[in-house]
């Protein structure tokens, strides 16, 4: 008997709730500011402020994305697009990464050419300028706070967003250290600080949309677990081709196929199963299939895979459960195999 067991939570990824006004208004102030920024940045001969405004370039990219991503993403499933377009939240945080990383990597090595032979810089532009870009990164992240951040592209560019506020502290302290002391090497300082926290950034990010990329588990969840804890369910005999995946941010899938002993209720199990996960693990959309385990399975001193006769592919560790030992303890005392005492647990693992 198989039992299929649906349990949908495709509100997970890009939330239609998410406030595009919100997103809108902190775009705005981030790219009037940045024109701003480089103009300066320009007369004043500030390569902090050129970097700042290269990395506000990055936020307002991140946020065009999300904003982009959101309505694509809104799409309703259709045609072979089983899922939808839920993924296009993580191609968006995957170029936002990769840019900030080549970014990153161009400051670091114009500020290593300005340490060694430093232009002149007009520290009190770069002081000016700096204040004006805190008080505008604590409006936008104040926007951004308050939208939906659940997408990982929005919680990026709130990130970016928090990091850019930092960057210009770090870049008003270089100003007023050039504009007191004359010291002009201050500004390639920043710039090398603002670089390590571009850098951070971009990482996290292409880490974080590779591992969705890759149909890796979530980042917390233990595949393993799951399987010894489903495995530990009552009549459970074995939990194998357990996989555990991301369909986008926030939104965990998970599939396994679960053999119970004979006779016992396999729907019974299959809603055990569903919300073992969901309350632990907190995984909505699970496909579950369910059979009764044929004698193969419970069979002593067996040499052969018996999952062909539910799996025709069948792959990865299999987790044994209280219904196998059961069974095979009570096939040990009637009749002993060759080698094996009764009552010795079972050790064995399929793979």
């Amino acid at each position: 008997m198989a039992e299929h067991g649906h349990g949908h939570g495709h509100g997970h990824g890009v939330s239609a709730t998410a406030d595009r006004r919100l997103l809108t208004a902190a775009l705005l102030l981030i790219i009037g500011f940045m024109g701003a920024e480089v103009a300066v940045g320009l007369i004043a001969h500030s390569l902090a402020l050129i970097s700042d405004a290269g990395h506000m370039l990055t936020d307002a990219i991140a946020i065009m994305l999300a904003l982009i991503a959101m309505r694509i993403a809104a799409r309703p499933p259709q045609g072979g697009f089983t899922y939808g377009l839920k993924r296009a939240e993580i191609i968006s945080a995957q170029i936002n990464g990769i840019t900030l990383l080549l970014l990153s990597a161009y400051f670091v090595y114009e500020a290593a050419r300005r340490l060694i032979a430093p232009p002149t810089v007009a520290g009190v532009y770069v002081v000016v300028t700096g204040l004006a870009g805190i008080g505008v990164n604590i409006v936008a992240t104040w926007l951004l706070a308050r939208a939906n951040r659940a997408s990982l592209n929005v919680e990026g560019a709130f990130q970016h967003i928090l990091n850019d506020l930092y960057a210009f502290i770090a870049t008003t302290i270089a100003g007023l250290v050039v504009w007191l002391t004359g010291w002009s090497r201050a500004d390639a300082v920043a710039a090398l600080l603002i670089a390590a926290l571009m850098l951070k950034s971009g990482w996290g990010l292409v880490r974080a949309s590779a591992r969705v990329f890759m149909e890796a588990a979530p980042a917390g969840i233990n595949p393993a677990e799951i399987g010894r804890r489903t495995a530990a369910l009552d009549t459970v005999v074995e939990v194998h081709d357990l996989h555990v995946w991301e369909v986008t941010s926030g939104y965990p899938a998970l599939s396994a196929h679960i053999l119970v002993t004979p006779g016992a209720d396999c729907h019974a199990v299959r809603l055990a199963a569903e919300r073992l996960v969901r309350e632990a693990y907190g995984i909505e959309h699970t496909t579950l299939q369910v059979d009764h385990a044929s004698p193969g399975v419970l069979s002593i001193g067996r040499t052969e895979d018996p999952r062909p006769d539910h799996c025709a592919d069948p792959h990865g560790p299999a987790h044994h459960g209280k219904g196998m030992g059961r069974e095979r303890s009570e096939a040990q005392a009637a009749s002993p195999a060759i080698g094996e005492q009764p009552g010795e647990p079972d050790v064995s693992e399929i793979h």
